[in-house]
């Protein structure tokens, strides 16, 4: 390979040292024999306080034998929380701000308010407030409220106009009629329907059958029931959920029901209209029984043919199983819809239990992991009773 004119060999050595000293994080065994000064010893000493081992390093000591640790303390933390916000960006941020929750045992300090207005804001850390939710104590709820705020309000600008649009298409497509009008033909599948009708000689098809769209309508096509699970796995899930509930409430032709579920079972579609108060009436974490929460979801059901029921659980069963399975047999012998998520998040598949998956895979009902960006292409197809976009990796 040949060097291009103005390249500095010694250079780019030096920086591939210098990018390796920030990784390895100094010491006598790192290799790279290079020193740290300035921003980069700054960064350094950032990444240290969170990723280092053993103690504080002395005084005078800063960015060799990276050690961890942030003090403990609102002040020192808060510092940390706008030296990684000075240095390096939001994604990466949000990664350290949740490795430092986990790591360190920051949770605590979240209910105090000036710590919430330092953080970066997004799903992780809505999740550890829900969490914290019953040891909030007032001074900081309103703080925590508008930090959630921001965060909905964040997803809803980034899904709801598409989740809108994909099944409103869906739901006239799904409301077919054999004799439409001009203007309403659906002519992808009106072609497809008569291509044995082809006219070699005259290069056109013969639409023998006509399929339409059926005329937009203000009554409700269909009902959507959103059953979560909100033990501790599935946090980011609920978050995702409640803004899907709110769009999907949002919308005159779909009748939307939200219930989440531990051991218990807690219908909060009468809060539909701010998920900030469904994230807050949640309870985060304790068991799971799906069995319990599926029979009150089946009970819920009026119009089999017309509903769509959307299960999302990494499917641990603290109930009876055997219920369980025959409740979702029973629904869709009956004619609902019924699709299982074993995530509803960016991260893709949490652990779940692969015997439940592969029974529920067994009875029609595929078990795979989805992210918020699939979700309206999933329920569009779900709507139209047509095959569901299962990624690859399931």
């Amino acid at each position: 390979m040949t060097v291009g004119e103005g390249y500095d060999v010694t250079d780019a050595g030096q920086e591939r040292l210098r990018r390796w000293r920030l990784v390895l994080g100094g010491g006598p065994a790192d290799g790279t024999g290079c020193a740290l000064s300035g921003r980069d010893a700054a960064m350094d000493g950032a990444l240290a306080a969170l990723y280092g081992k053993g103690d504080k390093p002395p005084a005078g000591r800063t960015g060799r034998d990276r050690s961890a640790g942030l003090g403990g303390s609102a002040p020192s933390v808060a510092r940390w929380l706008g030296d990684i916000r000075k240095y390096f960006p939001s994604s990466v941020v949000q990664v350290m701000q949740r490795d430092a929750i986990d790591r360190l045992g920051l949770a605590s300090l979240l209910l105090e308010p000036e710590m919430l207005e330092a953080v970066e804001a997004d799903v992780h850390l809505v999740g550890t407030l829900l969490s914290l939710n019953k040891a909030m104590p007032e001074t900081t709820r309103e703080t925590a409220r508008a930090v959630v705020r921001k965060v909905v309000e964040d997803l809803e600008k980034r899904l709801a106009t598409r989740t809108r649009a994909t099944l409103t298409g869906a739901l006239d497509r799904s409301a077919r009629v054999s004799r439409p009008r001009h203007h309403d033909i659906d002519w992808n599948r009106t072609i497809a329907a008569n291509l044995k009708n082809y006219l070699p000689e005259y290069r056109t098809v013969v639409p023998e059958r006509l399929i339409g769209y059926g005329r937009a309508s203000q009554s409700v096509k269909k009902e959507v029931v959103l059953c979560v699970d909100q033990s501790g796995s599935m946090t980011a899930s609920v978050v995702y959920a409640s803004v899907f509930g709110a769009v999907l409430a949002s919308m005159r032709s779909v009748s939307t029901r939200l219930v989440v579920f531990d051991t218990a079972v807690v219908d909060l579609t009468d809060q539909l209209d701010d998920p900030v108060d469904v994230l807050f009436g949640t309870q985060l974490g304790g068991g799971t029984d799906i069995n319990r929460a599926l029979a009150y979801c089946q009970s819920r059901i009026t119009r089999p043919a017309e509903t769509v029921v959307v299960l999302i659980s990494d499917l641990y069963e603290g109930g009876i199983r055997d219920e369980m399975l025959k409740r979702v047999a029973a629904m869709k012998a009956s004619g609902a819809q019924f699709v299982t998520l074993l995530a509803l998040s960016d991260e893709g598949a949490p652990a779940y239990d692969r015997e439940h998956a592969a029974a529920l895979a067994a009875l029609g009902a595929p078990a795979f992991a989805c992210t918020p960006d699939l979700f309206p292409e999933v329920m569009a197809a779900a709507i139209e009773k047509r095959p569901l976009p299962i990624p690859d990796a399931v």
